[in-house]
């Protein structure tokens, strides 16, 4: 239930030695189950006296109103899992194939991180506003759909700004995220080794930083100056705020220091396979795409494949013979997504880099997917921030045994490099995979 204003004059305040003043008429508005004929989801009973209002049971009015809450199966609060609102934010330059996608993709996202999702609005505008990203009255309607749904947490499809998240919050009532801290709360469940945990909690602290904020007693002075304390204390000291600002980044500085280590050793192991002149080819796509049922398929090894993002996170490696029984060196990295975070990326460079050291690149596409070709562009922003885009690309073409329309081989032929045709699931067409990579290497 919400508190409602009843009088915006202030009239019937006691100021200057004014008497006392009642309302001539109380109304009664509160939530329903269901949205009405006009699409509202709450009522505004009608006018009545202050004395028939105080005549009423109002605690059994509440308990009705909670019953009828209670008898519609998605309001029922889950102890388990948070219950998600998703939201985006459409302007002019974006189309709405472009916006329904985004806003499925964000869908799946939060399926991943644990996640129910309840609701799914979009908000049209000409461009974000500066203080809610949404605007104001969308994030009003957010607030009473969270109280419809009994959501716990509401998903803005897009980055936003330190002061837009904690007004956004301030308004809806329930905690609220965007999809850069969504991405890194997967990071941070899938991670499993020490440099992938390391390369999470780096790019977390990078996200936090300017959003640490304070209010009221936590931002109290800290002792400083003096020796001994007390008494014997001189100057302002340090606010609570300036303390874990400054206690982040050095925590930033010696994890940079170790993902550096970590990044240095990896060089070493590089150089040592050079000597030895094993060929490296790696594993890049959009996440999901099935990276790693290939990886197992032509290793046979045992990485986890799951039908979720980012299913597996550290980047793994296998030895595998081609045709004329030579080795190569096959490596997995993390999949490729849609406005993948910065932070991440400068994150997992170190990692990433497995692809920028590599001989041969396989591309691995999912030709079933609606969004095939943005998902190719967004794996080609990506190979080209890492400079890795003038390697020698291989596009493997994965899941025809899913291909219905023979149509779409023919639109993905004229557009992709070196493609070759696969199922990973089935283990068809690894010859002529394996014929590429060592055509290529030889040449």
């Amino acid at each position: 239930m919400s508190c409602i204003g009843i009088d915006p004059k202030s009239s019937f305040s006691k100021k200057h030695g004014e008497t006392v003043k009642f309302a001539d008429s109380i109304q009664t508005a509160f939530l329903i189950p269901e949205k009405d004929t006009e699409g509202n989801n709450f009522k505004i009973l009608e006018p009545t006296t202050l004395r028939q209002a105080c005549a009423n049971n109002f605690l059994e009015f509440l308990e009705d109103i909670e019953q009828e809450f209670a008898k519609k199966s998605d309001a029922i609060v889950s102890g388990e899992k948070e219950r998600a609102i998703l939201a985006s934010l459409q302007t002019p330059d974006i189309s709405d194939d472009t916006a329904i996608e985004s806003l499925s993709e964000l869908e799946q996202l939060t399926y991943t991180a644990g996640a129910e999702v309840l609701d799914k609005i979009t908000q049209k505008r000409n461009n974000p506003d500066p203080s809610t990203y949404i605007g104001s009255g969308k994030a009003k309607e957010l607030a009473l759909l969270a109280q419809e749904k009994n959501a716990n947490i509401v998903v803005i499809d897009a980055e936003l700004s330190p002061r837009q998240q904690k007004n956004l919050e301030e308004i809806i009532g329930v905690k609220t995220i965007d999809r850069t801290e969504l991405i890194i709360d997967i990071f941070a469940q899938r991670a499993m080794t020490k440099e992938g945990k390391l390369q999470v909690e780096l790019a977390q602290l990078k996200y936090l930083l300017p959003r640490l904020i304070g209010a009221g007693l936590s931002l109290s002075r800290q002792m400083g100056g003096g020796r001994g304390g007390g008494i014997a204390t001189r100057g302002p000291g340090e606010t609570k705020l300036e303390v874990d600002r400054r206690r982040i980044r050095e925590r930033l500085k010696n994890l940079e220091d170790e993902v550096n280590a970590i990044k240095n050793h990896r060089n070493l192991q590089r150089k040592q396979r050079q000597k030895n002149r094993i060929p490296v080819v790696s594993i890049v796509g959009y996440t999901n795409t099935g990276k790693s049922t290939l990886l197992n398929a032509l290793s046979d090894s045992e990485v986890l494949v799951e039908n979720k993002l980012f299913a597996t996170l550290d980047p793994t490696i296998r030895k595998v013979k081609l045709p004329d029984l030579s080795d190569i060196l096959l490596t997995d990295t993390v999949g490729f997504i849609q406005r993948l975070p910065t932070s991440l990326v400068k994150a997992f460079r170190s990692t990433l880099e497995e692809v920028v050291q590599a001989d041969v690149i396989l591309h691995v596409i999912d030709p079933n997917h609606p969004a095939c070709f943005e998902h190719i562009d967004t794996v080609y922003d990506i190979l080209t921030e890492l400079d890795a885009y003038t390697k020698p690309i291989i596009t493997v073409i994965n899941k025809i045994d899913l291909i219905k329309d023979e149509l779409i081989f023919e639109e993905l032929l004229e557009k992709i490099p070196n493609p070759v045709k696969i199922s990973a699931l089935e283990r068809k067409g690894f010859g002529a995979l394996l014929s590429k990579i060592q055509e290529i290497l030889i040449s």
